[in-house]
């Protein structure tokens, strides 16, 4: 896993990453990673999420609505879809529901031997000028080090469900 300090943060360099080797197809894989609803179950802040404007799969051009906690702390974000090739690539851009930009998000999916490796990137969007509020409404001023460890969460989660363990918390 790889972490950016703040102030070598560029909007073309990732602010986090992280990788996992699953005992499964890319394609099953895929299935999972590509569908926010069963995601909102393996992640860390997005709690529920619903697709929306009419979509119910992933496809590029579609949307989907995501409710994210921090403790007491509650937003919602809406995702575009911008890459979703079956077996390779889910990603993403999100943003307020009030059109100011957060971040990016893509799960590039590997075959490895029999199995898959997963890595996932995230890039920040966020205005300079927004990152006070985004600071105060997630109550997160290291977004960095946040999404690092919330990857690593998640990452164990999707390896241990797509595997057919248990995964719940």
């Amino acid at each position: 896993m790889v972490t950016k300090p703040k102030r070598t943060l560029s909007y073309t360099e990732p602010l986090a990453t992280g990788e996992v080797s699953i005992d499964a197809s890319p394609e099953k894989v895929y299935r999972l990673v590509s569908d926010p609803v069963a995601m909102a179950e393996c992640a860390e802040e997005l709690r529920k999420a619903r697709w929306i404007r009419g979509a119910s799969e992933a496809a590029v051009g579609n949307w989907f609505s995501g409710s994210n906690r921090n403790g007491w702390r509650r937003w919602v974000t809406h995702a575009e879809v911008t890459e979703a090739e079956p077996g390779r690539r889910f990603a993403y851009r999100v943003r307020t529901p009030f059109f100011v930009p957060i971040s990016r998000w893509e799960y590039e999916i590997r075959p490895e031997g029999d199995g898959s490796r997963v890595i996932v990137t995230n890039w920040l969007r966020v205005p300079p000028w927004f990152v006070p509020f985004a600071i105060m409404i997630t109550g997160q001023p290291d977004r960095a080090g946040t999404n690092r460890v919330n990857i690593a969460a998640t990452l164990r989660r999707v390896k241990a469900r797509v595997e057919g363990r248990e995964w719940r918390v």
